[in-house]
């Protein structure tokens, strides 16, 4: 009898590591799923205007691509000038002395 009540202790304590051990799993699936959960991925052909850069959505509607990659993303717009653009929009202001 006092073999089969060691062997009961045994095995409730194995079973409450095993339980232990899948929580630890749970977690750590949970931290590892969830960034990967909000990841969106844009993929595929976009139509996009060669020239205002507008992007054409499966209803045949022209957006700005900034509107476009927000509707269908995570990302946000910041905007800036880069060096070549303020040149030709500003001459005057861009010329070195």
């Amino acid at each position: 009898m006092e073999n089969s009540s060691r062997t009961n202790q045994e095995l409730l304590q194995e079973i409450s590591f095993l339980k232990q051990r899948i929580k630890d799993l749970e977690q750590s699936v949970l931290e590892h799923h969830g960034p990967l959960a909000k990841v969106k991925t844009l993929s595929g052909f976009l139509p996009i205007c060669g020239s205002c850069k507008k992007i054409r959505d499966d209803k045949g509607c022209w957006e700005q691509i900034e509107a476009y990659i927000t509707k269908h993303s995570d990302a946000l717009f910041s905007h800036g000038i880069c060096p070549e653009c303020a040149e030709k929009l500003y001459p005057k202001l861009s010329r070195k002395k």
